[in-house]
């Protein structure tokens, strides 16, 4: 999946080339590090060693490995910078999970029926988010984003939305399933920093919310890693 994942961001940075030219010249290509050439043949070395790898693992993560590279394809070529690209996040962002627990156990855990939707949620929540980062480079530059649409203030607080009702059900199902006090307050308190960083950056500058998307996007992961510890122990 790393590998996957890498080559679908390469192979994202040679779509966005022309754009990122003069807009965001710290990036490989811009910063002439890589050029686009090359840029896409590890792209498509890299996609091609993560379904080989996932392959000698189970046919089942080849399959699956299959389908987020079709989804990240997807975003890259045609949905990336329209009022669809939240949707690949929201689609694709659940099937990581799946894709770790039947690698290492051949299958799947109850808690899967609350994990898919709230990662739904989780992955349209750190799309729009990120296209309220890039709103003003993408308007420039002639893309339609869901925050083009929206506008970035309402893009922001509607990722702040999703965040909430990520934290809801994150906690909501950790205190049915028994989780203590001490517990469900760590789920809180680590739900909450995404929710707080995004609403105070929502009449910012770029800069504030890129910063507060990276926070949304490290809180949704230690929000993960510490409710599964919850609601499996």
């Amino acid at each position: 999946m790393t590998l996957a994942q890498l080559g679908i961001g390469a192979l994202n940075d040679v779509v966005d080339a022309d754009r990122d030219a003069g807009r965001k010249p710290g990036k490989p290509i811009p910063a002439g590090l890589i050029s686009p050439g090359a840029a896409g043949i590890a792209a498509g070395v890299l996609l091609a060693a993560g379904l080989v790898v996932a392959a000698v693992v189970r046919i089942e993560l080849a399959a699956l490995a299959a389908v987020v590279i079709a989804i990240g394809l997807a975003y890259d070529l045609r949905l990336k910078g329209t009022a669809w690209s939240w949707l690949p996040f929201a689609v694709g962002i659940p099937i990581l999970p799946v894709f770790g627990w039947v690698g290492a156990s051949g299958g799947l855990h109850p808690v899967f029926a609350i994990l898919l939707p709230t990662a739904v949620a989780a992955g349209a929540a750190l799309a729009i988010g990120n296209s309220a980062v890039d709103v003003e480079r993408d308007t420039a530059a002639g893309g339609t984003s869901v925050a083009a649409v929206l506008g970035p203030r309402r893009a922001t607080l509607l990722t702040a939305g999703l965040l909430a009702l990520v934290a809801a059900l994150a906690t909501v199902s950790a205190l049915a399933g028994g989780a203590g006090p001490p517990e469900i307050g760590a789920l809180a308190a680590i739900a909450a920093m995404p929710v707080a960083a995004t609403i105070l950056a929502a009449d910012r500058t770029p800069v504030a919310r890129e910063w507060a998307w990276r926070i949304d996007a490290l809180g949704l992961g230690a929000l993960a890693v510490l409710w599964l510890r919850v609601v499996l122990s």
